[in-house]
C-alpha cells in the first residue's frame, strides 16, 4: 500500500467535515460537533487561513486526514505547531498513514523553524496514546488546560468575568 499526504483544497470540505464528524464520534463527542461549514470553509480557505489541513491517501483513496494550525511558545521564541485533529479510517488504520501524516507535520514543524508539534489526546485513549509514545511523543501531565467557551466566553469578553462560578 502506497501512502500519500497532500494539502487539502475547498473541494475537500465534504470530506473533512466528514472525517471531523468521525473523529467526534469515536471520541464520543458527536454532541460537540456544531460547525457551520460555510464558517469552516472561510476559515480553512479563505483569504486569512487560521487552520491548514493535509488528507492522507492509501493508494489513491482518502483514508485520513490532519488539521493543524501554528501557536507561538514565548519560552522559546519561535512558533510550534498544534494538531487539533488526527483521524485514520479504521479500514486504514495499521498501514502507516498516521505515522505518515505525524511525520508530515514533524518535517513542516522543522521547515518552518518550530520549537515542538503538540497535541491533545483523551486520557482513555489508551491505544493512540500508545502509539503517540512510540513515535517519541511524551504526555505533559504538569499541565491543566483551561477552556472559556459559549456564554462565559461572551460573559467575559463584556463583564471581565464569566457567569459561571468555579
Amino acid at each position: 500500500m502506497a501512502n500519500t499526504i497532500r494539502p487539502a483544497t475547498p473541494a475537500d470540505l465534504p470530506l473533512i467535515c466528514a472525517f471531523i464528524r468521525d473523529l467526534a464520534e469515536y471520541e464520543k463527542l458527536s454532541h460537540e460537533v456544531r460547525f457551520d461549514e460555510a464558517k469552516l470553509a472561510q476559515h480553512l480557505f479563505g483569504p486569512r487561513p487560521m487552520a491548514e489541513v493535509v488528507i492522507g491517501e492509501v493508494d489513491g483513496e482518502p483514508q485520513g486526514f490532519a488539521l493543524f494550525f501554528h501557536n507561538f511558545s514565548t519560552f522559546e521564541g519561535r512558533p510550534g505547531i498544534y494538531l487539533e485533529d488526527l483521524d485514520v479510517r479504521p479500514a486504514a488504520r495499521g498501514a502507516g498513514l498516521g505515522t505518515a501524516l505525524l511525520t508530515h507535520l514533524a518535517a513542516l514543524a522543522v521547515e518552518r523553524d518550530c520549537a515542538r508539534l503538540e497535541w491533545w489526546v483523551l486520557d482513555w485513549n489508551a491505544p493512540s496514546i500508545g502509539f503517540y509514545k512510540s513515535l517519541g511523543a511524551r504526555p505533559m501531565d504538569e499541565w491543566t488546560v483551561m477552556r472559556v467557551d459559549g456564554q462565559n466566553l461572551a460573559q467575559l469578553a463584556v463583564t471581565g468575568r464569566g457567569s459561571i462560578e468555579s
